[in-house]
């Protein structure tokens, strides 16, 4: 368990705050942002959420006024430079934080990391990091409860949503009593899981729900079936008029193939690089495979972007897969 007590010291000693997640955030950064806001807000404290991406389209629920900024379209390096405390939620890797690394390197003010990934970079901040922590939304509520506070029922649904997420609606080998603990309170404060559910999976689109077709009827699986794997090309967006977005969970239906010890995801980005996810169910340690191609995560959840062209970076994941296995 984490010792919030100086960073309780960090926050009464300031008034401005930026708060920072990954590139392409899921519900687990968006809700823990969205999250440790409000409850800096009510403390008095002037609060802004700046991103290297935009929030997904199917995760607007979390910030119903758009109050979370993208770097870049609204606000500049310099304006994020403007603050006492810079936390960064999620993450602790320069490649995540991708342009907001322009600012962490500018900015003069405290820079803290609450996170609980075991890849890690030295970003110059105060870290508060707890791998056995589920979800990054776990740390945000125990340190808004170590701050005195207690989640109205905004705050309270925002990290509900960052947990439940983050541990595929509490299915993950992550989840323990810690975690259900949190969410026993969370269900007090007046959280409805099943609206948070529906937001999250019965709004799909017409285009989502076709780009799933599409990519699990390439699912493949290789090395005695201990790898499921499939991908997604750009002109599949174009063609479906799908959104980047509507890729999230593809990976975890891979591995509900039956013998499948590890699952991945190759995207091809319209930069030409690739993104890929990786999961595991076994004590294959999936976050080193990412850490070779500069990504990170957990040892079951990771990821990393390679340079494309696709079919190359194909060939690299796959050769790393099947080295790992062997080296099982």
């Amino acid at each position: 368990m984490i010792d919030w007590r100086p960073l309780i010291a960090i926050v009464h000693d300031a008034h401005r705050f930026v708060i920072t997640s990954h590139v392409r955030p899921d519900a687990d950064a968006i809700g823990s942002e969205m999250g440790l806001a409000g409850a800096l807000r009510a403390l008095g404290k002037d609060v802004r959420i700046i991103n290297p991406s935009a929030t997904p389209n199917h995760l607007s629920f979390l910030d119903p006024h758009a109050s979370i900024f993208k770097l870049g379209e609204g606000i500049t390096v310099e304006e994020a430079c403007q603050t006492d405390v810079h936390i960064i939620v999620d993450t602790s890797a320069w490649q995540q934080i991708d342009t907001v690394g322009k600012v962490i390197e500018k900015t003069a003010a405290t820079k803290v990391v609450i996170d609980h990934h075991i890849s890690s970079d030295n970003l110059g901040a105060v870290e508060f990091k707890d791998t056995s922590a589920a979800a990054a939304g776990v740390l945000v509520l125990e340190f808004i409860e170590a701050l005195g506070l207690v989640p109205n029922i905004d705050q309270a649904t925002q990290i509900f949503t960052a947990i439940a997420t983050d541990t595929g609606w509490f299915r993950f080998p992550s989840v323990d009593v810690r975690t259900m603990d949190c969410v026993k309170r969370l269900v007090g404060f007046g959280v409805q899981p099943a609206v948070v559910y529906r937001e999250l999976y019965e709004r799909s689109t017409l285009s989502r729900l076709k780009l799933h077709g599409r990519v699990l009827s390439r699912v493949a699986v290789d090395f005695e079936g201990k790898l499921a794997h499939t991908f997604v090309l750009q002109k599949d967006f174009e063609e479906l008029n799908a959104h980047p977005s509507d890729t999230e969970d593809l990976v975890n239906d891979c591995l509900t193939i039956n013998g499948a010890q590890c699952a991945i995801i190759l995207v091809e980005q319209k930069s030409g690089q690739v993104k890929c996810s990786f999961r595991s169910r076994t004590g294959l340690d999936v976050a080193r495979v990412a850490e070779t191609f500069g990504g990170g995560g957990h040892r079951q959840a990771s990821g990393a972007m390679l340079p494309g062209p696709f079919a190359t970076a194909q060939a690299r994941v796959l050769k790393a897969i099947e080295e790992a296995l062997t080296a099982e």
